[in-house]
């Protein structure tokens, strides 16, 4: 008879834990490689160290090459933000975390896509876990 009642509470703690907090849009816009913001833009070095300010952006730390996946199109008199992927072999534990960083904290070493296309946000982008 205990066992329902553990599964029932167990249910209800994941429900819980796993709700998304809506953040603030960071911009109405952005620009990708695919619909899917999927593929790659470009490579860029991290010119300086930058603390994550939420969980909608990643902390960089200088000399780290970050992968772009998109560009945020800024809203007016709002700042510029790229969404990324960290990869530096010393920092393995944050490769594959994509999040949102300053496009002035780097400076882009390679491009990958020259035809992008621009879509608009969705709340989904700006969600915290």
């Amino acid at each position: 008879m205990g066992y329902p009642l553990v599964i029932v509470l167990c249910v209800g703690l994941l429900q819980q834990t796993a709700q998304a907090v809506r953040m603030d849009k960071l911009a109405d816009n952005k620009t990708c490689g695919d619909a899917e913001c999927s593929y790659v833009l470009s490579m860029a070095t991290v010119l300086d160290d930058f603390s994550a300010p939420d969980c909608r952006f990643i902390s960089l730390r200088k000399g780290q090459t970050v992968y772009v996946y998109s560009k945020l199109t800024p809203e007016e008199g709002g700042g510029v933000f790229w969404s990324g992927s960290v990869y530096s072999t010393r920092y393995v534990d944050q490769m594959g975390i994509i999040g949102y960083f300053p496009a002035t904290m780097v400076r882009e070493t390679q491009k990958f896509m020259e035809d992008t296309v621009k879509i608009p946000t969705t709340d989904t982008d700006f969600y915290c876990d």
